[in-house]
């Protein structure tokens, strides 16, 4: 097998995954102690929801800009723990990012060959969710961690990742009050942003292991990508 580079928009995919109300008790104006708080305790709400959960199946939209381009995709997404994931696009058809607890899998239909890393070369933000496949600790994964209001009555929570700050300046995250995730925004040092709505999330649903076995097409062959630099 050769050696070959992964894309960019591979890698932002492969790159990073998500008790007390925040009422108005929580917005007093006791000022930046008070809204630390606030912050630290819808993290580790966040943290309990998706730690009890062993399995989940939601939709995702995917929007880029950056480097003169724009565009949108979506698909079906599936995580099972320990450390498998599952990207599957229907616009455009055909399009898979697969993490099978071994390697991180990248293909679109008509490609003249099939990209893996190893998985162990994805153990950072390189994937948006990549925290959501072990024991969740917000705080420990953004620094600077800060809370503020998101339309429709949801919350930003927002940091730097850690290890990633020269290459991604900011990782927000929009949560409910009861802490799932319904979006991703990445802003990576160059200006790019990528963006990732979450609908439909179905928690602990039955996904056979099966579903993260990827066989390359017959006649494709299997390249090793360098992760980027």
């Amino acid at each position: 097998m050769s050696k070959g580079k992964l894309y960019r928009g591979g890698w932002i995919l492969a790159t990073v995954l998500l008790s007390i109300g925040l009422g108005a008790q929580q917005r007093s104006p006791s000022a930046k102690d008070s809204a630390k708080d606030s912050a630290k305790n819808l993290a580790q709400r966040v943290d309990r929801h998706y730690n009890q959960l062993h399995s989940l199946q939601a939709g995702f939209m995917e929007s880029y800009e950056g480097l003169g381009m724009r565009r949108t995709e979506s698909g079906t997404l599936l995580l099972l723990k320990p450390g498998r994931m599952k990207w599957e696009y229907s616009e455009p058809a055909g399009k898979l990012f697969l993490l099978d607890g071994k390697y991180a899998w990248f293909y679109s239909r008509g490609d003249s060959q099939v990209q893996r890393i190893p998985a162990r070369q994805l153990d950072d933000l390189r994937s948006p969710l990549r925290f959501l496949l072990g024991h969740t600790e917000l705080e420990k994964e953004l620094t600077g961690l800060t809370l503020a209001p998101a339309p429709n009555g949801r919350f930003a929570l927002s940091g730097q990742p850690k290890g990633q700050e020269q290459r991604v300046a900011r990782l927000t995250l929009t949560v409910t009050a009861e802490g799932t995730i319904t979006g991703i925004e990445i802003e990576e040092a160059d200006g790019a942003l990528t963006r990732f709505t979450f609908t439909a999330e179905q928690p602990n649903v039955a996904i056979p292991a099966a579903a993260f076995h990827f066989t390359p097409p017959a006649g494709v062959p299997v390249v090793d990508a360098l992760p980027p630099v």
